[in-house]
């Protein structure tokens, strides 16, 4: 009970004691007295210096995905040429290597190299073939003096060629196999002396004949004297490969 009293008591003291000090401080006449002295607080004083600046705090966020890749950029001007390199001086000649071996087959004068020439004079008749029964050169007797034909021992390709003597109209042909490979006909009405000349390359496989024939319904006058010779001729010009 007492400690009430005691806080009743100082309340009310507090209150008269302003109520005094009003009264007091009040001038007789009523006007306001001085504003007082500051007290011991003190004047605010000035405002001081900013302070540094803080730390950035780290970034603490997840990383993204990656971008796209971009489009790509327009190309460069091309760089300066390089200077240009000095060749170097030729090396010494190597030792020439060993002499190689023949082979078989190597060797020319073992191959074989079928070729005829012969003239005509005045052969019995074989039919449309013209035969030359004098014989020139005859390799390998590849030609026949007899039948007019030449026989193919060697397969490969061939040149034939004829220079005959006529006195009228007449149409030879080179036959391959008895068939007409090329025809060569002149007109000589007048009946004097001239050379009909043809030549082919054919080729041959063994055993094919190859002869020079006239065409009886078109011309056949071959020239028989003495005066001038008709020539068939032909040769291998290489073999085929096997």
């Amino acid at each position: 009970m007492q400690p009430r009293f005691w806080l009743v008591t100082t309340t009310w003291a507090a209150v008269l004691g302003m109520a005094l000090l009003e009264e007091v401080c009040r001038a007789p006449d009523g006007k306001d007295g001085l504003p007082g002295v500051p007290g011991l607080d003190g004047i605010p004083g000035q405002k001081g210096d900013m302070g540094e600046p803080g730390k950035a705090a780290p970034r603490t966020g997840i990383q993204g995905p990656k971008g796209d890749l971009g489009s790509p950029g327009l190309p460069g001007l091309p760089g300066p040429r390089g200077p240009l390199g000095s060749r170097g001086p030729p090396g010494i000649p190597g030792t020439p290597g060993p002499k190689g071996k023949k082979g078989e087959g190597g060797d020319i004068l073992k191959q074989p190299r079928p070729a005829f020439s012969a003239s005509r004079r005045s052969p019995p008749s074989r039919g449309s073939t013209v035969v030359f029964d004098k014989i020139i050169t005859n390799q390998e007797n590849s030609y026949n003096p007899e039948t007019g034909e030449f026989t193919c021992q060697t397969p490969g390709l061939y040149y034939f060629a004829y220079q005959v003597v006529s006195n009228g109209n007449l149409c030879l042909g080179i036959t391959k196999n008895k068939e007409r490979v090329v025809n060569f006909c002149d007109n000589n009405s007048r009946g004097i002396l001239q050379v009909n000349s043809g030549s082919s390359v054919l080729s041959l496989a063994q055993d094919d004949k190859v002869a020079l024939t006239t065409d009886p319904v078109h011309g056949n006058m071959i020239y028989s004297g003495s005066e001038a010779d008709s020539v068939f001729s032909g040769f291998m010009l290489f073999p085929k490969k096997v």
